[in-house]
């Protein structure tokens, strides 16, 4: 025999004051759900049949191997009070209560998962649908306080915010039942106020009854509160049942809502079970007659009493007939948790006498004996039952007792005659991989009418769009935020993100710093109409050049050209010509000569030239003191110290330049960081060190050059250069001084650029100012460019 301890009947009360004798017609005729009578019907269970004698009992025909107990918390919790101490084993449906001890968890095996997978399923439904800010509406219990403290922090690890914790109004006495609507009125106005468009509901089954009653409390006691649309996810321990005055309740407010529920199939023969039922065929069923009385609106002839309320019964009444919110047809998840659970006793029972009879009959041969057994001894068979039920699905147990199931996720149609449908739409499956638990069709949900059949948003805010990340308000919730731009340089391509990042090294933002755009690659190209300018300016300085040192060859004989030292004006005709053509060098795309050609050939020829005009300054300061009478200088005259200047000041900058490329020599190099929007091909100088080494012996010969033509810029001498050789450094000098802080202003190709045309301009102005008086006097005014000339302006 297996017992059932449930609750069928709900009673309102009036409490017990003690201020009169009590009555034994209040047990009588009121049948109401206290834990009197719960602990009343667990010592039954352990009392002979008929009489209630706690641990005595006559014969063992009525003994029951288990209890099924359900659908709250608080059955199960009076229940286990007794008959754990008896090591009963006790199936629970519905909602478990928190053991208080190692003994009573051990009797324990319930019809349910573990709760943790439920409370995960919920989370993952709320991050499925991006429910970031929701209400919450417990029972005052310790599940509702375990889940408040201890599962509603794991949600706001994952971003999910609380507007608010409410309490379900409790059902007590009659005499509070305005204490009870005031308590709901409140809650009420707490769930309708607030933004959040998902409620989570973490009740039990009596659960249902008083979320029935909110709206129509609402509506009775014309609450100045506008009654908006909610979806209410609901936990697997609530299901559908009312009070009987709530039958013509509109229950409207259910549609759309989503509730967890232990997975159920459905039962070959469970609807024709239904349609069999009825007051004579359950004579000894008082509980039927009682339901089909509230279910039909009729009366049944009980002797003594007659109800002349309604009408007389007939017993052919259809329970299909009676609307949802009534009665159930289908096969509810509770009705598959008690299916089930009986099926485990009958397997495991099975088991037990299957394992004792081969004992006994191993032992001493006694086939066909008596194997009598005690309640406790069917706990070890029931840990590890395993079967498949008529539908075709396994059952079985964990270790904890917990029933390894998945959980449906269930969406209720409500319709205008007060019944409803359950769509199941999607799963919980604890077994599965983490990525894979919850499965969901999102296209099979029906949402509630006021969202207008599109998916609710519920969020503290609007989110964040695209190109925009999170700010967190003073003193709100971490759902409730600001959206700023992304700044400058990054990127969100999400909505809410908390921060923006930025493009990795070869793309950049685009200008709604909502995605990314590939870099071009860039460098100062012949394609280009920059490129172009200056590779055309190079070409037509090099021909002026090369056609100035014609006219020096052709007029070589000439006193201008022979008054100051005709090879150093070809050497330095020369270099400047080498000069502008290694601009083109800094043009087009690095490759590794040009980078090593780049730096070192400017050098090694802005050496050579201003070496020369070094020397050429030298000997003109020279040859003045040499003419005064008894100069030693005279003997420091000649082409050898042109040449030792020339020779020594290359070879030292040769020195630097070798060093420099067998150490560490320039390379092709792209810089992926000094322009947003380009990749900048370019040469990398390597060596630092020597990079700045040739640009300083370089600059150490242009002050001495400019200091010395600037001391001898006076001397009487009408072929002499000194003047040109000021002017022309001075031009040098400045170009090369405003060249420094515009090259690092700069970036990219344009650095380039500026550093060619540095190049150009420099070496343009020595051209210039040092040949242009020469070439004008040679070629426009020859009879100048004569010794007569020379001796007559000398006199």
């Amino acid at each position: 025999m297996i017992a059932g301890i449930m609750s069928q009947v709900y009673t309102l009360v009036n409490k017990i004051t003690f201020k009169e004798r009590p009555s034994a017609k209040l047990y009588d005729d009121q049948i109401h759900f206290v834990a009197s009578w719960t602990y009343h019907g667990s010592m039954e269970l352990l009392s002979g049949w008929g009489r209630l004698i706690p641990n005595y009992k006559c014969g063992v025909e009525n003994s029951p191997v288990a209890v099924i107990g359900g659908p709250n918390s608080d059955i199960c919790h009076h229940m286990a009070m007794v008959l754990s101490i008896y090591k009963m084993p006790q199936f629970i449906y519905g909602s478990s209560p928190v053991m208080s001890n190692h003994i009573q968890e051990e009797s324990f095996h319930r019809m349910f998962p573990d709760v943790a997978h439920q409370y995960n399923g919920i989370l993952q439904l709320l991050l499925h649908f991006n429910w970031m800010w929701i209400g919450v509406v417990t029972l005052s219990d310790d599940n509702g306080e375990r889940f408040v403290q201890n599962v509603l922090p794991m949600f706001a690890r994952r971003g999910i915010c609380c507007d608010y914790t409410e309490t379900f109004p409790k059902l007590t006495f009659s005499s509070e039942s305005m204490e009870m609507v005031e308590e709901g009125s409140k809650t009420i106005s707490v769930i309708m106020r607030s933004t959040a468009n998902v409620v989570v509901v973490i009740g039990e089954i009596q659960s249902m009854m008083v979320l029935i009653v909110m709206p129509t409390l609402a509506e009775t006691l014309n609450m100045l509160v506008e009654i908006r649309a909610k979806v209410w996810i609901m936990s697997a321990q609530m299901d559908f049942t009312s009070f009987s005055f709530q039958r013509n309740w509109d229950i409207h407010f259910l549609h759309g809502a989503i509730s967890f529920a232990v997975h159920s199939a459905n039962l070959l023969g469970f609807q024709k079970f239904l349609q069999g039922r009825s007051p004579d065929t359950e004579r000894e069923d008082g509980f039927i007659r009682t339901f089909w009385e509230e279910a039909f609106l009729c009366s049944l002839l009980l002797p003594p009493f007659e109800k002349e309320d309604n009408e007389l019964c007939t017993g052919a009444e259809k329970l299909e007939t009676l609307p949802g919110s009534v009665f159930e047809m289908s096969m509810t998840a509770h009705s598959y948790s008690i299916y089930n659970a009986v099926f485990a006793v009958a397997h495991a029972l099975h088991n037990m006498h299957f394992t004792r009879f081969k004992q006994s009959v191993r032992m001493d041969g006694l086939r066909g004996a008596r194997l009598d057994q005690q309640p406790w001894q069917l706990h070890h068979f029931l840990r590890g039952v395993s079967f498949n039920n008529s539908a075709g699905e396994e059952v079985l147990f964990s270790q904890k007792g917990d029933l390894v199931t998945e959980l449906d996720i269930v969406n209720w149609i409500t319709f205008p005659n007060d019944s409803f449908f359950r769509v199941k739409v999607g799963m919980m499956s604890p077994q599965a991989p983490p990525s894979k638990r919850l499965s969901i069709h999102d296209d099979a949900i029906t949402w509630p009418t006021g969202f207008n059949q599109a998916q609710p948003l519920s969020l503290c805010n609007e989110n964040c769009q695209l190109g925009y990340s999170r700010a967190k308000k003073e003193g709100e919730l971490p759902c409730c935020y600001d959206c700023i731009p992304c700044p400058e340089g990054k990127i969100s391509d999400q909505k809410d993100m908390d921060d923006c990042f930025e493009c990795s090294e070869d793309q950049y933002p685009n200008s709604d710093r909502d995605g990314c755009l590939p870099k071009d690659e860039t460098f100062l190209s012949y394609g280009e109409p920059l490129g172009i300018s200056l590779a055309t300016f190079a070409v037509c300085f090099s021909f002026i050049t090369a056609a100035v040192l014609g006219i020096f060859v052709e007029h070589k004989a000439t006193p201008m050209v022979k008054a100051n030292n005709r090879n150093l004006s070809y050497a330095l005709l020369l270099s400047l010509l080498l000069s502008f053509l290694c601009a083109l060098l800094f043009i087009g795309q690095p490759n590794k000569l040009t980078c090593i050609l780049r730096q070192t050939a400017f050098g090694m020829i802005f050496s050579v030239a201003i070496s020369c005009i070094l020397s050429k300054t030298a000997i003109v300061v020279l040859a003045f003191m040499a003419t005064k009478p008894g100069s030693s200088m005279r003997k420091w005259l000649g082409k050898q110290l042109a040449s030792s200047i020339v020779l020594s000041c290359s070879l030292i900058q040769a020195t630097i330049c070798g060093t420099w490329l067998a150490t560490f020599p320039p390379f092709p190099d792209v810089d992926m960081h000094s322009m947003a929007e380009e990749i900048i091909l370019e040469c990398n100088e390597g060596s630092t060190l020597m990079f700045y080494c040739v640009l300083g012996f370089m600059g150490l010969l242009a002050i001495v050059s400019f200091t010395v033509a600037f001391l001898a810029r006076k001397l009487p001498d009408s072929f002499n250069e000194a003047k040109f050789i000021t002017f022309s450094m001075l031009v040098f000098c400045s170009v090369w001084l405003s060249f420094v802080p515009t090259y690092l202003s700069t970036k990219g190709k344009y650095m380039v650029a500026v550093e060619v045309f540095s190049i150009l301009a420099s070496s343009f102005g020595l051209l210039g100012c040092i040949f242009s008086p020469k070439c004008y006097v040679i070629l426009l005014r020859p009879e100048l460019n004569s010794r007569e000339q020379l001796i007559r302006i000398k006199n």
